[in-house]
């Protein structure tokens, strides 16, 4: 039996501190955009069930806490990259759940509340889950050169999720509830960072081999043409739920989900864990799966924190 680690090295021990990092700009970034979306007023207005129009982000591009935000999730996604290009994939992804963390405090002292127990002890099954995941994974994964093969089925399969949400929300849009936003964005982004990655490091193989080109590297066209149609209906699925939910249950999804899937996808499409000993792959299965039950959990504990923070924006105006 195998108990054989893959260390990092110092350069991708530096990736891990650049994504906590991130994770904080992504936590006070959609604080930012949840506010901007309250004084808009899309929580009372039934975006939940049909989705922003095109006069509600209009209204929000006008809205100075939503812009900042905006600007706050760029950054995030500035350091994540630059994480992505340090680290494996599977160590990147999971340390977003620092955000969760953040992002409750953040409501509570915006909404002065306290935080319940059932909310307590879902933000730590999601960030347990998350550690576990992340510890196996730092300690057993590696980033290996992208084969045209590889990266053919990750496009593949992002074009399969595309049409089935594309298709979901053209003709059941009026029944979607928040949950399937939350899902949406966090499968989504989880491709985004996938996609990423996949670049940087086909960037990384044509610069080694002398800047050489073969007609496979179309391929690296098709991805990049992939990352933004991921992003741009990521991006609005994730402005819909921070409307119909609360941000806790919003960055839940894109913490836990979003690594989920990317690391799932590093795994078993790209073979970062191909070295790792055969009780991770046991370890991940459980990690996943608390962090899952914590994201439902945490939808369950807080049905009304959009409300919340949507009163509470009102009595400051007042």
């Amino acid at each position: 039996m195998s108990l054989a680690f893959v260390s990092l090295t110092p350069a991708q021990t530096l990736g891990i501190p650049v994504a906590l990092v991130g994770s904080i700009f992504l936590a006070v970034g959609a604080e930012f955009q949840q506010h901007g979306l309250t004084r808009v007023g899309n929580a009372q207005n039934g975006t939940e069930r049909s989705g922003l129009g095109w006069r509600q982000l209009a209204a929000l591009a006008r809205r100075p806490s939503w812009l900042l935000g905006t600007l706050m999730l760029g950054l995030a996604i500035v350091f994540q990259l630059f994480a992505l290009y340090l680290a494996p994939l599977t160590v990147v992804q999971p340390l977003g759940a620092i955000a969760l963390v953040v992002t409750a405090l953040i409501t509570a002292r915006l909404t002065r509340t306290m935080l319940r127990r059932p909310t307590i002890r879902a933000i730590l099954y999601c960030v347990g889950g998350v550690g576990l995941f992340v510890t196996v994974a730092a300690l057993t994964t590696t980033t290996i050169p992208i084969t045209d093969a590889q990266l053919l089925i990750v496009v593949i399969i992002l074009a399969v999720i595309l049409l089935v949400f594309g298709i979901a929300f053209v003709l059941l849009r009026t029944r979607l509830t928040r949950i399937f936003y939350v899902v949406g964005a966090g499968v989504l982004f989880g491709f985004v960072a996938t996609l990423a990655k996949v670049l940087i490091t086909r960037i990384q193989t044509i610069i080694h081999n002398g800047f050489h080109l073969n007609p496979a590297d179309w391929l690296t066209v098709v991805c990049l043409l992939g990352l933004a149609a991921a992003g741009i209906l990521g991006s609005y699925f994730v402005q819909t739920a921070y409307s119909a939910g609360s941000p806790e249950l919003v960055i839940a999804g894109l913490t836990v989900i979003d690594p989920l899937v990317g690391v799932s996808i590093g795994i078993i499409v790209l073979g970062e864990a191909a070295t790792a000993p055969f009780w991770a792959d046991a370890v991940f299965v459980v990690a996943g799966a608390i962090a899952v039950y914590g994201v439902i959990q945490l939808a369950r504990h807080q049905p009304h924190a959009a409300a919340t923070l949507s009163t509470q924006s009102a009595g400051n105006e007042r």
